[in-house]
């Protein structure tokens, strides 16, 4: 039985804590917070309730998975997990309005044939097909496998794209998500549908590779689902899961450095000058504040992939409403931006939009209401990190909730006559809460672009310390934190020959 220190109590880091320890490891985690779950936290006052993080779940199947190995207990009997349907309702600029329903192809093609002409379902259908076979392309090599030592093979674009003839007569092949949706797609609709995914993920259309429509794919494919009382309750079955196995929680305890013996890491050491041993340590955050911790040198070797630009943060709005919630109202809706090309180049520049993409999150939950006669609304757009720009300037955070709110009024006409009170959460914020640098939120990794969106393996060049989470190899979101819990595990337990789940 070997002694685990896990840093960190994100998503990803206690998929790893509650795996390990069903191994027959001991296990303790450190948070340097208040509490556990990371990004997954959550603001209530009043009786109204709202996540601080991710409002749904996408491929449950990874924590469906992670309960059925760590306990008796299925994720289901833990949480209420119901599908949302219809999976988002896309408001466009020139007034179009349509619902796509979840987890159904055909459903779908409908659905865009009937608000944007015929021939856009079935344009958007065969762009499907080519993201399925991407995703088959990439799903193990990318997702359930431990980063490969030969990586630069996922350099490589596996989305298979229609080939287009320009003047000079030479056949070239899409490379990014932008020249999808204008060559394969044809209709700007459809085209700032598929960027809004990219977008909302902390990706740039403009340069994230063509393999990005893997994630409009697997949300159409495998749903999109809401947890009853918010997201935040399945950061609380995940922490409850790990109790039961006896991992051990020490909160208010930040790690200031990871020890080392004979070439590897032997423990940590607490701010408060307290040493703790441990045979492995697995560090739950991001891997560029490693280089404080491990004796100043970085914890990727030469030739591996190494972290990149700090991705975009998100801007939240929580809107407290009198009223209730209308009959029909849709759970997600997004008011797409005029000028998608504006909206990412400042956020990918450092600078603030004049109008964002906006998602509006209208969840039909009792829990996130003080009663009937109220309703919690929030509204989220992706938005430059804090440092580039100043999100503690009072002034500009206020213009800028301002303008989402109007923006938001197509999805909730009434807005403005039903407020009670707002509060915002800036990438600021984020960064003070969760201490990722700038408030930034990580994108999923990505094949193509030569390797630039894949992420840090979860292995490191000093043996004994991992990486688990968003910052790590497979990347940001839910499913991909949890599946980096999956792969350190598995590497803690079957050492550097394991090669991931079959």
């Amino acid at each position: 039985m070997a002694r685990i220190v896990v840093i960190g109590s994100g998503m990803g880091a206690m998929a790893s804590a509650a795996r390990l320890a069903v191994a027959g490891h001991r296990v303790a985690v450190y948070e340097r917070a208040a509490t556990y779950g990371g990004a997954l936290g959550r603001f209530e006052r009043d009786g109204f309730v709202f996540d601080t993080g991710p409002g749904l779940l996408h491929l449950p199947a990874v924590y469906r998975d992670l309960f059925v190995k760590t306990g008796k207990e299925p994720l289901e009997r833990c949480v209420a997990l119901t599908p949302v349907d219809p999976a988002s309702r896309h408001l466009f600029d020139d007034g179009t309005d349509v619902s796509l329903p979840n987890a159904s192809r055909a459903q779908v093609v409908s659905a865009l044939d009937a608000a944007l002409g015929v021939g856009a379902g079935e344009r958007w259908g065969d762009f499907l097909n080519r993201a399925r076979d991407a995703w088959d392309r990439t799903r193990r090599p990318l997702l359930e496998e431990p980063l490969r030592p030969d990586w630069q093979v996922l350099g490589r674009d596996p989305y298979p794209s229609v080939r287009r003839r320009r003047v000079l007569r030479r056949d070239q092949w899409a490379a990014t998500v932008g020249e999808i949706g204008a060559w394969e797609l044809a209709d700007p609709r459809l085209a700032a549908l598929l960027e809004s995914y990219a977008l909302a993920y902390g990706l740039d259309p403009r340069s994230a590779p063509a393999a990005a429509a893997v994630l409009p794919y697997m949300e159409q494919t495998f749903g999109s689902w809401y947890v009853r009382g918010g997201m935040r309750e399945l950061a609380r079955a995940l922490y409850e899961r790990c109790l039961a196995r006896k991992v051990e929680f020490a909160f208010g305890a930040e790690v200031v450095a990871v020890t080392e013996k004979d070439g590897r890491a032997a423990g940590v050491e607490l701010s408060d000058g307290t040493v703790v041993e441990a045979d492995s340590v697995v560090f739950g955050a991001d891997p560029r504040a490693l280089a404080g911790m491990t004796s100043g040198r970085q914890a990727w070797a030469p030739g591996d992939v190494e972290p990149g630009p700090v991705p975009p943060g998100r801007f939240t709005v929580f809107l407290a409403l009198r009223g209730g919630r209308p009959d029909g109202t849709v759970h997600r809706t997004v008011v797409h931006s005029p000028d998608a090309g504006a909206e990412a180049s400042a956020a990918f520049r450092g600078e603030h939009s004049g109008r964002p993409t906006i998602t509006v999150l209208r969840p039909d939950d009792p829990v996130t209401r003080p009663d009937d006669a109220h309703e919690a609304v929030t509204l989220t757009a992706t938005v430059a990190a804090h440092g580039p720009v100043d999100w503690t300037d009072e002034a500009l955070v206020a213009r800028y909730a301002d303008g989402m709110a109007a923006a938001a009024l197509p999805a909730v006409p009434d807005l403005r006559e039903r407020l009670l009170w707002r509060e915002v959460r800036t990438p600021a914020d984020t960064a003070a809460a969760t201490g990722a640098a700038g408030g930034a939120v990580p994108p999923p990794a990505l094949a193509g672009a030569e390797g630039r969106h894949l992420h840090t393996a979860n292995t490191t060049r000093l043996p004994g310390l991992l990486l688990a989470g968003g910052w790590a190899h497979p990347g940001g979101g839910l499913a991909h934190a949890g599946m980096s819990g999956a792969l350190v595990a598995g590497l803690v337990v079957e050492g550097d020959g394991f090669r991931g789940s079959q």
